[in-house]
């Protein structure tokens, strides 16, 4: 009987964030206690093949793969179908044996597009798969920026002013969108795609050049575009973890050496610096802590996120910025860092994380999916 627990670990995938997932998933395999854990890497490339057999620091050493024949003899093609009576992997034009290559449980450790954005989330539904991190609506609600701001409005909690169009709205009339975006905000404000993360194709703009530019950028990467009221705060970040009762960790402080926490900034110079825990009074560090956690379970998140808060410098308010429902995981990520910080090791959260995904899992299997009207 098979006593380790098969973890099916994603990364990699059709998204701006790739390498960023990557090297979220080099530390996650690492860690994993292969005491407990059979781990079945599986790498997405940039145009969405999964090829089993490749590792994440296969690729980090210079690594490329395109293909499985560029990955070596050991590479597989594979998919997951989505048929809940299999719950495996099939390699592509192979006959396997039932069962031969089933998981317990996925860590989709994808950032950005086609990952973190409820896509692959809804492959594992239908397969009836445990997986790490939030559900469909959650995950999805996550990544759009636009939707997730106009959920927590509703919500009424606290955050910067924003406003946003769409990329063909914008291609086809610049000059009306440019003068309702002026009137609406002003200047200095930073553009988004909507959908993407780890501050690819985000911009500040001072002027209506740089607006002009900006716009265009984040449009090269979605078709939906934000920009958001420049806020003169400190930025400060929480991580959540749990599903139906989730706590918060102590929060931590970015200081960027650059003008804005940009991608430069967080992966490539290494100037930027995290304060852990952040020195906050302490009134502010449980208003943190209650928002973090309301969120969370606002946007119906489960697993794990990290929550970014702007802290007026001139009176202390406390804005909610944004969440990542699966943010950056390498031992040197704000997520694991802080709860380092709360008490919980690196270790220590993976093995959480995959018992949340259980928990949930068993709880999503109890709701009936048949129904008989009555007197047939």
């Amino acid at each position: 009987m098979r006593q380790k627990k098969r973890v099916l670990l994603l990364f990699g995938g059709r998204s701006g964030e790739h390498e960023v997932s990557i090297n979220s998933a080099a530390s996650v395999m690492a860690a994993l206690d292969r005491e407990k854990y059979d781990v079945i890497p599986v790498a997405i490339t940039r145009d969405g093949k999964w090829l089993a057999g490749v590792t994440p620091a296969w690729i980090m050493s210079g690594g490329s793969p395109t293909s499985a024949a560029d990955a070596g003899e050991d590479a597989k093609h594979v998919f997951l179908p989505a048929d809940p009576n299999f719950r495996g992997l099939k390699v592509l034009g192979e006959r396997s044996a039932d069962g031969e290559n089933m998981v317990d449980v996925v860590i989709p450790v994808l950032h950005g597009t086609y990952g973190e954005d409820g896509t692959v989330q809804g492959l594992l539904e239908l397969a009836n798969v445990p997986y790490v991190g939030a559900g469909v609506l959650g995950a999805a609600l996550g990544m759009d920026k636009v939707m997730m701001k106009t959920v927590l409005a509703q919500q009424g909690l606290p955050q910067a002013g924003f406003w946003w169009c769409l990329r063909k709205d914008w291609e086809k009339d610049p000059e009306t969108l440019t003068e309702d975006l002026e009137q609406k905000l002003g200047y200095p404000c930073f553009i988004k795609p909507a959908n993407l993360g780890s501050s690819v194709g985000i911009s500040k703009a001072r002027n209506r050049d740089e607006l002009v530019r900006g716009m265009d950028l984040a449009a090269s990467y979605d078709r939906k575009i934000i920009v958001e009221e420049f806020i003169d705060a400190r930025e400060v970040e929480v991580s959540v973890l749990g599903n139906d009762d989730p706590a918060a960790s102590l929060p931590g402080e970015i200081v960027s050496h650059n003008e804005f926490y940009d991608y430069q900034s967080k992966y490539v110079d290494g100037l930027s610096h995290l304060i852990i825990p952040a020195d906050l009074p302490a009134d502010t560090v449980e208003r943190l802590r209650d928002l973090a956690v309301k969120v969370f379970r606002g946007l119906e998140c489960a697993g794990l996120a990290r929550v970014d808060f702007f802290i007026r410098k001139n009176n202390g308010e406390v804005l909610v910025n944004e969440i990542n429902t699966f943010p950056g995981f390498t031992r040197f990520s704000m997520y694991p860092k802080l709860w380092e910080a709360t008490g919980i090791g690196y270790r220590e959260l993976l093995d959480r994380l995959i018992d949340l995904a259980f928990e949930r899992h068993r709880d999503k299997n109890r709701s009936q999916t048949d129904f008989k009207p009555p007197g047939r």
